[in-house]
């Protein structure tokens, strides 16, 4: 990450430069998650030239395994199909993405970086070397082009089947405990909040109220978004979480093509999923860390030892 945000800065001009600094104690700009078309911090890709625009993604590749990384180039693609669908009236557009880095990567040990736009969001945090991945946003709209019956782009499609598939094997009383509420809300939960809530009630059904088959798919559940990250952070993500309880909650209809919600919490995690425009082809997801978004924990880490 150090030499890709490098090489990134060493790629821009200097006016571009100073838009994409800014400083690590910058908290209003640094703690910042806005996931819809808005003015954000940071130098947008649409103005810079290839070089650069190359470097800004290998820069946000370092944070993302191969296939998560596949899903976010499906969600910038999805901006030009958005605006044809809408007439064109918004000028929506591939580069309307941004980059922003906190600090001096290459001399500080503690600085940080985030690449953003409509539905996309990635925030990496890093702090005496120790990287801190979250918040992570993807969504997708449409969440389904279709073409002869048959989806030809989808790139949130995992995480809606294999939420269906742990619905599913819950049988009725596991779908009861889960299901709660009868419709979905307007949006997920933690929204473009710098920070997520600890505790959202009602939590839903518990891990430990599954059976053998509901916790695996569980766990399938949550590892679908953990390896969004490369495989060290994933593997490092799911280690400080193992063995912390889980709970599953489900809002809205059951049937696919309807308005839907689910979430899964635990220690210091929340995943969120929403389908809820009135067609249900809008999707959002969300990896979070609600004590330690931002960096929280590595940052609480350092001041420990270095105070």
């Amino acid at each position: 990450m150090r030499t890709a945000a490098g090489a990134l800065l060493a790629a821009l001009d200097e006016p571009a430069r100073q838009r994409a600094r800014h400083d690590f104690a910058d908290d209003a700009a640094r703690r910042w998650l806005e996931y819809r078309p808005r003015p954000r911090p940071g130098v947008a890709l649409a103005g810079l030239d290839v070089t650069a625009r190359k470097a800004a993604h290998r820069l946000l590749a370092t944070a993302l395994s191969p296939a998560a990384y596949a899903q976010a180039m499906a969600v910038t693609a999805l901006e030009e199909v958005l605006d044809r669908a809408e007439g064109w009236r918004r000028g929506r557009h591939s580069g309307d993405y941004w980059v922003a880095i906190f600090g001096d990567p290459a001399r500080d040990d503690r600085w940080g970086w985030r690449f953003e736009g409509h539905h996309l969001s990635v925030t990496m945090t890093v702090v005496d070397d120790q990287v801190s991945p979250a918040p992570l946003f993807l969504g997708a709209n449409p969440a389904t082009v279709r073409h002869a019956g048959r989806p030809v782009s989808r790139p949130l499609g995992p995480e809606e089947d294999l939420a269906r598939e742990l619905l599913d094997a819950l049988g009725p009383a596991g779908r009861s405990a889960a299901i709660v509420a009868r419709d979905a809300p307007a949006d997920i939960i933690s929204a473009t909040r710098p920070t997520a809530p600890g505790r959202l009630e009602p939590l839903g059904v518990p891990r430990g109220r599954l059976g053998a088959t509901g916790r695996a798919l569980l766990d399938q559940l949550v590892a679908l978004y953990l390896d969004r990250l490369p495989p060290e952070l994933a593997a490092r993500e799911a280690g400080r979480t193992a063995g912390a309880e889980l709970h599953f909650a489900w809002a809205g209809p059951t049937r696919p093509g309807q308005r839907h919600y689910y979430r899964v919490q635990g220690e210091d995690l929340l995943i969120e999923y929403d389908n809820t425009t009135d067609d249900g082809n809008h999707a959002h997801t969300v990896l979070r860390r609600p004590a330690s978004d931002f960096g929280a924990d590595v940052l609480a880490a350092h001041h420990a030892s270095a105070h």
